[in-house]
């Protein structure tokens, strides 16, 4: 499989004010909150994390499919990347956050089921 960015995500310690801020800012529509407080933008397009339990952290970020995470985050950190997020499987997908060697984030996942 090509390795094909198809999905967002935005890390909030404040996930009220940022669906206020996007829903009002690009009219998205938000689903209802996971236990792992996450919830899904317009459909299955991107996701609104809630950080407020992982320091305060915030982002904005895109994903890439691969065929391995884990060889993806090998491969990143071989050419200089860094590990923002270590490897999660969370029983539908799995996914980490990658820093390239300029410290900008973005994310590699896969579906556990073919989609």
């Amino acid at each position: 499989m090509a390795a094909v960015v198809n999905y967002f995500e935005v890390g909030s310690p404040d996930p009220d004010g940022s669906r206020a801020f996007y829903g009002s800012l690009f009219d998205w529509t938000f689903g209802e909150s996971s236990p792992a407080s996450y919830q899904m933008v317009n459909g299955e397009k991107g996701g609104l994390w809630d950080t407020s339990s992982l320091e305060g952290t915030s982002w904005a970020i895109f994903y890439v499919q691969v065929d391995d995470v884990k060889a993806a985050i090998a491969r990143a950190e071989s050419l200089g990347g860094s590990v923002a997020i270590p490897f999660v499987d969370n029983g539908a997908i799995e996914f980490a956050h990658l820093l390239d060697p300029h410290g900008n984030r973005f994310g590699v996942w896969r579906p556990k089921q073919p989609r």
